[in-house]
């Protein structure tokens, strides 16, 4: 693959940050603790979500970077984005798509909060698992601190402080909720757009290399969470729930982790900012496919505990 040299200013980076951190705190204020406690109430969905999240999707996105003859800094950004946690936005499809809003949105505070210590564990492990991205992982120095205390500050933090003030102002929080996720959305789709024009020349050369990974990548975490969902006998709206909690990744934190510790891996920065719009895109046609006609209850006798 040819070098790829993305230009990006030091000011884009804390911008982007901040995006992560904004957007994490408008969807959690809505979060309540009610919805961690839903978890032990009621394990099956929310566990299926994160097994196939943090573990499935990690290793079969590693074992496609295996087979194929992929570039190691677009396998790198491959298994990067497949280990961030799930993305704000999958709530929003699932209530679009008629699923189990609940059971989403405790899959995507479970993840965020374990994110600081499952996504920098899962990528070191599966890119040193490819003899390919283990050669490039020693030629960049990661402080595995450092990335801990990024996915904190831009993750937990924002998530908790939305919490707080949902809970001690909650007409306030329901007062920001809505316009908070509408704004972030403009401004994360702005900052990809502002990226795309101004690395025109570079996306159009490499489009041929990048587009197929993408798309076969989210299209395995689509099929994998739909997958096991269906596997574990799961209600239709539970399964409408995981399947986009798996193919609906924080693609602007695997941005955010790329610009900090990752600068001259273009091909890097190529899968996630292709990422954060294909997985948009084919999320809400998924949601939309569902939202015409009401998922269907399980037969009596056969509910998920």
């Amino acid at each position: 693959m040819p070098n790829v040299n993305l230009e990006f200013s030091p000011v884009a980076m804390i911008a982007l940050n901040a995006i992560i951190a904004l957007m994490m705190f408008g969807v959690s204020l809505e979060l309540r603790a009610d919805d961690f406690r839903r978890i032990l109430r009621a394990p099956k969905a929310p566990a299926i979500g994160m097994l196939v999240q943090f573990l499935l999707l990690p290793a079969a996105t590693c074992g496609l970077t295996l087979l194929l003859p992929i570039d190691p800094h677009l396998a790198l950004g491959m298994i990067l984005v497949a280990t961030c946690p799930s993305g704000t936005f999958s709530n929003i499809m699932t209530w679009l798509a008629r699923g189990n809003v609940a059971v989403s949105a405790s899959v995507t505070g479970v993840s965020s909060l374990t994110a600081g210590i499952f996504t920098p564990l899962n990528f070191a492990l599966y890119a040193g698992l490819n003899p390919e991205t283990r050669a490039l992982l020693t030629t960049i120095s990661v402080d595995p601190v450092e990335l801990l205390a990024m996915v904190v500050l831009v993750l937990i933090l924002p998530m908790v402080a939305g919490m707080a003030l949902g809970k001690r102002r909650p007409h306030l929080a329901r007062k920001l909720e809505k316009p908070l996720r509408h704004f972030s959305l403009l401004v994360l789709l702005a900052f990809v757009g502002g990226a795309l024009v101004k690395n025109v020349e570079q996306f159009i050369e490499h489009f041929h290399l990048f587009f197929w990974l993408v798309v076969t990548l989210n299209t395995m975490a689509l099929g994998l969470g739909y997958l096991c969902a269906r596997l574990w006998r799961l209600s239709e709206a539970d399964v409408r729930a995981v399947t986009l909690e798996t193919g609906i990744h924080n693609s602007a934190l695997g941005m955010a982790l790329i610009f900090t510790f990752f600068p001259q891996a273009g091909g890097m920065l190529l899968i996630a900012a292709f990422w954060g719009c294909w997985q948009l895109l084919a999320g809400l046609l998924l949601a939309l496919y569902w939202s015409r006609r009401a998922p269907l209850a399980l037969p009596a006798g056969e509910a998920t505990p």
